[in-house]
């Protein structure tokens, strides 16, 4: 079968296909044929920093997610040959070959049956993206109808999906972004407001106050997103666009306001349950998942291209068995 592995760190050109055996099916894993896969951030990095790291189990196919049909289920109870899945995170592309090529082998508890009507491509735009959004929006943000909604970062992938998502739960949307000219996009997607992100949001003359914040461009404007909310408000940090990973001497009674309620947002740990709701929302309330280019497996080089200079305006995707 096609895939792509690396074996050390890399440039986006050394990407490509080389051939590996089919995998088999073992207690506890199974195989899935791979029809799609959304790139991400993380998988760059990956590439650039992380594959020379003893944590990363090299020669490894990289990829954090895909989705797919099972082609062989093991002693699963749950799932049967010819289940339609998502599958993510767990330690996929990292510990274990991940979605880079045209069958995969995977821990039974990373992959999730879907019912869902979306083609191939459009399924690949949702797992991490539409789940690290939904995730934040229920678990962390507890996310009613009524709230005020600001997505700081909002012209990400993830911040795209939060804001269909979050409209379509019946919250009032602000959209956070460095450039005007974004802004009739947010508002295509749902947002109801749109405001320029200068990185001291807190001191402009907001219409209205969120009472809750998703925070996807990190420890960089963290205690100015902390700042913006009313009281009681929450802010889920998620995201680090910013490239600051951590918030230097951090002192959390001096750091967040009385009143405002931290949190933040862990995607490696995905439930049946949770996916079950997500695909609920996307199904009932008609969304449409973003994505923004389409390449294939032997196209991945190229894409890579796309990822690392950040300039594809939505998520990428390789389209793999078709």
């Amino acid at each position: 079968m096609k895939a792509i592995v690396i074996d050390h760190c890399c440039a986006a050109e050394e990407l490509r296909v080389t051939e590996l055996p089919m995998p088999e099916a073992r207690q506890g894993w199974v195989v899935v044929k791979v029809f799609a896969a959304g790139l991400n951030h993380s998988e760059s990095l990956l590439r650039q920093f992380e594959a020379d790291q003893p944590h990363i189990n090299t020669p490894v196919v990289p990829g954090i997610e895909c989705v797919g049909e099972v082609w062989d289920a093991s002693d699963s109870l749950r799932l049967r040959k010819g289940d339609r899945v998502v599958a993510l995170m767990g330690g996929m592309g990292r510990s274990f070959n991940g979605s880079y090529e045209e069958y995969v082998l995977l821990p039974e508890s990373i992959v999730f049956r879907v019912e869902s009507t979306l083609d191939w491509v459009s399924l690949a735009a949702v797992p991490e993206t539409y789940y690290t959004a939904y995730g934040s929006l229920t678990e962390c943000l507890l996310l009613c109808e009524g709230d005020c909604l600001m997505v700081r970062g909002a012209t990400s992938t993830v911040g795209r999906a939060a804001i269909q998502l979050a409209k379509a739960m019946g919250a009032t949307v602000v959209a956070a972004c460095r450039r005007e000219s974004s802004f009739a996009e947010m508002m295509a997607l749902g947002a109801d407001k749109c405001v320029i992100d200068n990185g001291e949001i807190a001191r402009q003359q907001l219409p209205a106050r969120p009472n809750k914040v998703l925070e996807l461009v990190g420890p960089r404007t963290l205690r100015d997103s902390l700042s913006c909310v009313s009281t009681p408000g929450y802010v889920c940090s998620t995201g680090i666009l910013g490239n600051q990973y951590t918030v230097p001497q951090f002192d959390p009674i001096k750091y967040i306001p009385n009143g405002v309620f931290l949190s933040g947002f862990f995607s490696n740990y995905p439930t049946q349950q949770s996916i079950d709701g997500l695909f609920r929302l996307l199904e009932c309330q008609h969304i449409k998942p973003q994505y923004a280019r389409v390449f294939s497996l032997d196209q991945t080089a190229q894409a890579h291209r796309l990822l690392e200079d950040g300039t594809a305006g939505g998520k990428i995707v390789l389209s793999i068995n078709k």
